[in-house]
């Protein structure tokens, strides 16, 4: 049995990982600001506290806080965003400095987004092209506070995740909606790359970084990215939901707008492969977006 701390683990990804680390049986507890459950510890991502005794002699650390990015890039927002994430890794580093018996491996959240935008050139961790955006520097400012700090006893794991898709969360359940109302069409010309994950192989591939020991940057997606059109259309098929209304661009930046979030979650062309995971011989279950679509929407 492992202990497993998982920081910001209260939302859709905290929620996947506590489900599948416990059915291994291994011994989960929760950094949030709003405890619920009895294995839920307060903290406020802010200040040191009562908290860090729970770091002590634990054998992973999986570090999820931030701010969602599905909202409107208000300057207020971005300030959330960046230091959100900033403030809790730099934090995080600061209690396992003072641990006596320091978390064997820490894992601290990334983005696939921190890419650049990429319909034919595939982005591995060793020769993807790292662009400068918004997003894109908020993922390289993150990255960067987690790699100044160190962690002689400690492990660091990188975690470039793409978009995970889940049965009761994440990505898919708007998508899902899109299409049983019709709306399922392409969005935009449809040519965009989308990086996906299953959330079983999110969680898998967490695991298997854990149980190898494995110390670098790691693009959490599956090894085969779709396209949007393609992923539309395998939403309505696996549905049974005939037609499905194209939404141009314009209605795209509109809707956004509507519903308070940014264009660039769907418009961006996100081609990124899983170059390390696959070097180091993690097996996929659903590697492919059909397989994985038809157990999260049927089963």
């Amino acid at each position: 049995m492992k202990t497993i701390i998982i920081a910001g683990g209260t939302g859709f990804l905290g929620q996947v990982l506590e489900s599948y680390f416990s059915k291994k049986g291994h011994d989960i507890k929760i950094l949030t600001r709003r405890p619920t459950q009895s294995n839920h510890i307060y903290w406020n991502a802010k200040d040191l506290g009562q908290w860090t005794n729970a770091l002590e002699d634990t054998d992973a650390l999986i570090n999820l806080t931030g701010k969602s990015v599905d909202c409107r890039y208000t300057e207020a927002n971005k300030k959330l965003i960046h230091d959100s994430r900033i403030d809790s890794t730099l934090l995080l580093g600061k209690a396992i400095s003072q641990c006596k018996n320091p978390p064997r491996v820490w894992l601290n959240m990334s983005t696939s987004t921190i890419y650049e935008d990429s319909y034919s050139k595939e982005m591995t961790e060793d020769h993807g092209n790292i662009g400068n955006d918004f997003s894109m520097n908020i993922a390289k400012s993150w990255e960067a506070a987690f790699n100044s700090i160190a962690t002689p006893q400690t492990k660091k794991v990188i975690l470039r995740t793409s978009i995970v898709l889940g049965k009761n969360g994440g990505a898919l359940s708007p998508l899902k909606q899109l299409a049983k109302f019709g709306l399922g069409g392409k969005q935009w010309h449809g040519k965009q790359k989308v990086s996906w994950i299953h959330e079983i192989d999110f969680a898998r591939a967490i695991d298997f970084l854990i149980e190898e020991q494995l110390e670098e940057t790691f693009n959490i997606v599956s090894p085969k990215p779709t396209t949007n059109a393609y992923l539309m259309k395998t939403i309505r098929k696996t549905l049974n939901v005939p037609f499905g209304i194209y939404q141009p661009k314009w209605l795209i930046q509109f809707g956004a707008k509507l519903i308070g979030t940014e264009p660039e979650l769907v418009l961006k062309s996100r081609n990124v492969i899983p170059e390390l995971l696959i070097s180091n011989r993690f097996i996929f279950k659903y590697p492919d977006i059909e397989v994985a679509l038809e157990n999260l929407i049927k089963q």
